[in-house]
């Protein structure tokens, strides 16, 4: 298949920014930022780009996804369209370490970095979209997230379940509602399509960033891995032994696939 060229990747910062850079890791352009710094690039993108295109797309990858692009190039394509990659994996980091010309700073969770926009965002004015889980979820995290930052701008929330008419009617009302960052739960690769057929809607949104899980961790659905078993790599294996019937064969079948890919497309 054909992978992800690093030299198209994170082209589209704010004229004043400069760009950031990347590394190759399993065929996808990972930028190298850590997390503090990613969480302020967000505000900054989200503060100056003007409302005339398609939103910045920041989206993560970990070691799932490198196997998902690697099997898949429709997969691949669809993370060809985003500005930056953010490494939602410590396999990623810990790979930097040894196969690649630049290390990456830190892993960049997405739950983590959540926090760190939201401090930032309260502060800034900035104002959030929160799309994706169930309704009890979504609602959920919401909550949690007003109640940790109070006087953060939360425009609006929705569920992941929508289509036909009432998708539509959605995706008007985000627009209308312009907020600063649409955070985007639904998953790999649906969040990934999802940014592929609809983008184009949503010009008055400053930033959408891809969410994974995030709002199910908020609501306290899930559970996290220990700090140290988050930083030697073995998240996955966590996950796998929190839902063992959901998660045992995916892991089975996708970690091989990383493995190859991280050691034979990384510089």
């Amino acid at each position: 298949m054909q992978f992800i060229d690093a030299s198209e990747h994170g082209s589209a910062l704010p004229p004043e920014s400069a760009p950031l850079p990347s590394v190759l890791i399993g065929g996808l352009p990972i930028t190298v930022v850590d997390r503090r710094s990613a969480a302020s690039l967000m505000i900054e993108v989200a503060r100056k780009r003007r409302r005339d295109s398609r939103p910045y797309y920041f989206t993560s990858a970990n070691g799932e996804v490198v196997a998902r692009v690697h099997a898949d190039a429709r997969i691949a394509k669809l993370f060809r369209e985003a500005d930056q990659i953010l490494a939602d994996g410590q396999p990623l980091v810990m790979a930097s370490r040894w196969l690649c010309r630049v290390r990456l700073p830190e892993r960049v969770a997405t739950t983590d970095l959540y926090e760190d926009v939201a401090e930032l965002a309260e502060k800034e004015g900035i104002s959030f979209y929160l799309l994706g889980s169930t309704e009890t979820e979504n609602q959920k995290a919401v909550a949690v997230t007003q109640a940790n930052y109070p006087n953060l701008r939360i425009v609006g929330h929705c569920h992941g379940y929508l289509s036909g008419e009432a998708l539509e009617k959605k995706l008007d009302e985000i627009n209308a509602l312009a907020p600063d960052i649409l955070w985007l739960g639904l998953g790999v690769p649906r969040e990934q399509i999802f940014v592929h057929d609809f983008a184009a809607r949503l010009a008055n949104v400053g930033i959408i960033k891809t969410s994974g899980g995030l709002f199910d961790h908020l609501a306290k659905k899930t559970r996290r891995a220990p700090l140290w078993v988050q930083k030697a790599g073995f998240e996955w294996l966590w996950r796998t032994m929190m839902e063992p019937r959901r998660l045992f064969w995916r892991y089975l079948t996708t970690n091989p696939y990383a493995i190859y890919a991280i050691l034979r497309y990384s510089k």
